[in-house]
């Protein structure tokens, strides 16, 4: 066990640290640790406990997890099994409904033949336009270089901070502006990116061709099943890695659009985009793609194929679903919980995770390149500018 576990202690010269000071400590050790490969010979798995305060909590309880061990999906499942509801251990641990978008006009009975037409080569012709381009972009296309891509072909150090973000609030953007939260979200992003990109740079190209890349679960579920369901034989929730990804385009500005002028128009492009997307089969044959490579050839192709994926685009977001109520660890309530990604080339990794009615984003910024302070800023600044444009939408 003491090859797993780790207690590291925080201190400053002057002797005990205050909890400001251990943020600092704190984020140094994650950034050091997530750039440690795990040791040769031994289960690929670490438990740090950081007792020290810090300006969130009293405790700081780190699971570092290898990704050969199983995808998000698996990981966070397996998790959540150690965790009960803090206000009733008792009742089982429940996550938000998932519901499938449904179009605002339902009444197809007076739909014209171009439309029906339309809908039946539609599916064929986005599949076939999706998949050939995240085809190309595994292979020979790449993003253009730009302050959120450095284009290392090696990995860098890279540092993790956190921001949160109300459920409530975006859900009111989401009901007026008749989207999903996955559109707000990753409005929110957008913008928030290109944000960033003209305040880091007053000379930066607002056009650049950058491309967000997200990962995806490729299992028919709407929520989590136990772990003992998951290792059945033939289960729909198979334990491991059933994951594809999915090319999204960052929404350009124009040089004429330097005062952003529009900020809802990041999320309604975000919504063009992903309905299109919805009636594609593009990501269902990416993932099997990946089936594929590792049969026929190794688990080492397919990490090849990611890694050389994830270098052509600009940045990487990955979304989890997380519990509705708080929940609690051996009696310790548990105030916040957050995930991130190491090893991957990414300059820019964005990771979302709900719980308790917010929205925890993580931001992993490659050291030197990425000033996250800023990054952070220009995000929280996007989601009160859509937020206001929203609000004043009848």
């Amino acid at each position: 066990m003491e090859n797993h576990v780790h207690v590291p202690s925080f201190s400053s010269p002057k002797g005990s640290s205050s909890p400001s000071e251990n943020d600092s400590f704190l984020k140094s050790y994650i950034s050091q640790i997530a750039m440690q490969p795990f040791p040769q010979g031994q289960p690929l798995w670490e438990i740090h406990i950081i007792k020290c305060p810090t300006s969130e909590a009293q405790e700081t309880l780190i699971f570092k997890l290898h990704h050969a061990l199983g995808d998000g999906y698996s990981l966070v499942a397996a998790l959540l099994s150690c965790f009960q509801r803090a206000d009733d251990p008792s009742l089982p641990v429940t996550f938000p409904s998932v519901k499938k978008f449904s179009s605002a006009n339902k009444d197809d009975r007076n739909i014209g033949l171009r439309k029906v037409v339309s809908r039946c080569f539609s599916p064929l012709v986005n599949t076939v336009r999706d998949f050939g381009w995240s085809l190309l972009k595994s292979t020979c296309v790449k993003d253009d270089l730009s302050p959120i891509r450095s284009g290392s072909e090696s990995l860098q150090p890279y540092s993790v901070s956190t921001i949160t973000f109300s459920l409530d609030q975006i859900k009111e953007i989401k009901s007026r502006l008749r989207v999903t939260v996955n559109d707000v979200i990753s409005g929110v992003i957008f913008l928030g990116t290109r944000l960033y990109m003209q305040r880091v740079s007053t000379n930066s190209n607002l056009s650049t061709n950058s491309t967000a890349l997200g990962l995806l679960n490729t299992r028919n579920l709407r929520d989590y099943k136990p772990v003992r369901d998951m290792v059945r034989p033939n289960s729909e929730s198979p334990w491991g890695n059933h994951f594809a990804f999915l090319h999204v385009p960052i929404p350009k500005v124009k040089p004429s659009d330097s005062q952003f002028s529009d900020p809802l128009k990041f999320v309604y492009k975000t919504h063009e985009v992903m309905k299109r997307k919805r009636s594609s089969f593009g990501v269902i044959l990416t993932g099997k793609l990946l089936e594929i490579m590792q049969k026929c050839r190794n688990a080492e192709a397919v990490a090849k194929h990611i890694s050389r994926t994830a270098r052509n685009s600009s940045m990487g977001i990955s979304n989890v679903i997380g519990p509705i109520h708080k929940l609690s660890l051996a009696n310790h309530p548990l105030r916040g919980v957050y995930f991130t990604v190491a090893g991957i080339p990414w300059s820019l990794l964005i990771t979302i995770l709900s719980y308790a009615g917010n929205l925890r984003v993580a931001v992993g910024a490659e050291q030197g390149f990425i000033d996250s302070e800023l990054y952070n800023h220009s995000l929280l600044d996007a989601f009160d500018m859509i937020l206001r444009d929203a609000c004043q939408k009848q």
